[in-house]
């Protein structure tokens, strides 16, 4: 699964998801609502791609 699709799902759960926004001025305060508490939860992605052979230093070496 794409890192970003994580993303939406959230955003979709928390912020769309059983609503009935009575405007699109309304539906878009609740998304940044949700993305600002989001972005000072976050946290520095370390895992990522564990094992993968991108991660070594040979991957691409002739990229021209």
């Amino acid at each position: 699964m794409n890192r970003i699709e994580c993303e939406f799902a959230a955003l979709r759960y928390f912020a769309l998801n059983g609503t009935d926004h009575r405007s699109h001025k309304v539906q878009d305060a609740a998304i940044g609502d949700y993305i600002r508490w989001r972005n000072q939860q976050a946290g520095t992605v370390r895992d990522f791609a564990v094992g993968s052979k991108i991660q070594q230093p040979d991957y691409l070496p002739d990229v021209a």
